[in-house]
């Protein structure tokens, strides 16, 4: 009897988390699992417009990894999209960490610090694209008369004008905006941790670094690694940023051009000098983008469900 109990009370548990998680599931499906699956049927055809009805099998991929007039493109987008991730990765995430634990220590005005680090991920992202380019102005901006007045004229440059230097100052900009993200779940990690581990590490003679490496960080590498896909995820996807700052080709000379740029001049807008666009290829990059984001996130949860094995 008391089984029969538990087995229906099992069943009604069940039914209610179906319940409650079916709103999320029709939402995922027809907004991220439909669109997903509809590209990728969508890079195995040809044709104008937006709907391409011509079937073509894996031609679409023949042309974007063989066909100079996309493939030079595809790879410098890819190569740049890479170190755009490399420079979040750099320096958001380690001055997230750093922010995260000087605000975990308690002191006067603590929240105001806190508010201060994140306002800027409140800001409209066209918003700071304009606002850092009056600041990177290369004959008004602050940035060069600043460089200036404190006689380091010879560092100043057009700093969204050079190709070296353009793909890594937009990225700055970008993970100056979002830093306050990886902060403030770096902060949640770092105030979860039990207050007797660290009394017990400071008894133990350890001093506050051997704290922060011993302690710490190990407790903080689910953290460390949900940010870092979450990172991974969101510069793969980057486009607003470039465009606000750069157009659409990431200008000049397409050296801040990421994958997401090239994915809309390509099937939406038309990339030169094929002209018109071509949603068949521009199907394909969006697929090979998504592989790419699934092989990253699928290493990321090996490696972290080997390492609690090993725990």
């Amino acid at each position: 009897m008391s089984r029969s109990r538990s087995n229906s009370l099992d069943a009604k548990r069940r039914r209610t988390w179906f319940l409650f998680l079916l709103p999320a599931l029709i939402v995922y499906t027809f907004f991220m699992a439909f669109p997903l699956v509809n590209s990728m049927r969508l890079s195995l055809y040809t044709g104008k417009g937006l709907t391409p009805d011509h079937f073509v099998g894996f031609e679409n991929y023949k042309e974007l990894f063989t066909n100079p007039l996309w493939k030079d493109r595809f790879f410098n987008a890819t190569k740049n999209t890479f170190i755009f991730f490399a420079v979040h990765m750099l320096v958001q995430n380690t001055l997230g960490l750093l922010f995260a634990t000087l605000l975990s220590i308690p002191f006067r005005g603590r929240n105001i610090y806190r508010t201060i680090i994140f306002i800027p991920a409140t800001l409209s992202v066209v918003v700071t694209g304009f606002l850092w380019q009056i600041i990177l102005n290369p004959r008004w901006g602050a940035v060069n008369k600043l460089l200036k007045m404190a006689h380091l004229g010879q560092f100043a440059r057009p700093w969204l004008g050079d190709p070296q230097w353009v793909l890594i100052v937009i990225a700055l900009v970008s993970s100056w905006q979002w830093v306050g993200l990886p902060t403030m779940m770096f902060l949640a990690g770092l105030l979860s941790i039990p207050d007797e581990l660290l009394e017990a590490a400071r008894i133990d003679g350890a001093s506050a670094w051997q704290t922060f490496w011993k302690v710490k960080i190990p407790l903080l590498k689910p953290v460390i690694g949900i940010v870092s896909v979450l990172t991974f995820v969101g510069n793969f996807n980057a486009f607003d940023v470039i465009f606000a700052m750069a157009g659409t080709r990431g200008e000049p000379g397409y050296a801040a051009d990421l994958l997401g740029t090239y994915f809309y001049r390509t099937g939406l807008a038309g990339e030169m000098p094929a002209a018109r666009p071509n949603m068949g290829v521009g199907a394909a990059v969006a697929t090979v983008t998504f592989l790419i984001l699934m092989a990253g996130v699928s290493i990321w949860l090996f490696s972290s469900r080997h390492s609690s094995y090993e725990l």
